[in-house]
């Protein structure tokens, strides 16, 4: 299996090689074609799994293929995650992906001015991706209008639940169109999961990618057992080492 035989367009294609990937993983495998189908998605799938392309490049080409060039702007995409890291990451993933075609994002998450984001929106964007904390002002600020989301993605939603984000949730997913496509993806399914999945997603394809105990199969984990006072002459010496 390769990226040509997901049926995705050249552009995308295009990043995909220049990023150096040759075969999908398991989860962009499954995920691509079942998003394309515009069908629901409860993926469970741990971090390191290649998450974001799995849904950040079927989510662009949908947004290509149907974009209206004669109407202004407004939010497509929108994509949740739980911290202001995963949410710069995903969004420096998408623009790379996005590189060759006309699609505009705005990354929002708080801890910083919110000039720059306000200003974005105001010139029209297609894709949101926020923390719910800061996306949740700023729609009480009336900087945000999410009445023509067509695609709402959830990425670590064990993580956001965890965090105390779950009524924050709540009150944006309560503000998007019924009709919609939604993918939600978490490591691990508790019941609280499952609740949310439930209320938000209509006939989901399950994906199950992330059994329990098992590590992101593209990360090597290890363990040092040292004394405190000796941890940073550690981290010094592994840090050193030419293969990191």
């Amino acid at each position: 299996m390769n990226f040509e035989n997901l049926n995705l367009i050249q552009p995308l294609l295009n990043a995909v090689n220049k990023k150096g990937y040759l075969n999908p993983t398991p989860i962009q495998e499954k995920a691509i074609p079942i998003i394309l189908q515009g069908k629901d998605i409860f993926g469970c799938a741990q971090t390191g799994t290649g998450k974001t392309a799995a849904f950040a490049l079927p989510i662009l080409q949908l947004l290509e293929i149907e974009k209206d060039r004669n109407q202004r702007r407004a939010v497509k995409a929108l994509i949740l995650a739980p911290t202001r890291e995963l949410v710069a990451q995903i969004s420096e993933e998408i623009t790379t992906y996005g590189k060759e075609l006309d699609i505009r994002l705005v990354t929002i998450y708080g801890g910083i001015s919110q000039k720059n984001q306000t200003q974005a929106l105001q010139r029209g964007v297609d894709i949101i991706v926020a923390a719910p904390g800061r996306l949740l002002d700023l729609m009480n600020q009336g900087f945000v209008h999410l009445d023509k989301v067509e695609y709402l993605v959830l990425d670590e939603a064990d993580r956001m639940l965890d965090m105390g984000f779950i009524n924050d949730i709540r009150k944006i997913t309560a503000k998007l169109p019924a009709k919609r496509q939604t993918l939600l993806f978490s490591a691990t399914a508790p019941d609280e999961i499952r609740k949310l999945a439930a209320a938000l997603l209509h006939n989901p394809v399950q994906l199950n990618l992330s059994p329990d105990a098992m590590p992101p199969i593209l990360v090597s984990q290890s363990v040092y057992h040292v004394k405190k006072e000796n941890k940073k002459l550690l981290l010094t010496h592994v840090l050193q080492n030419d293969a990191v």
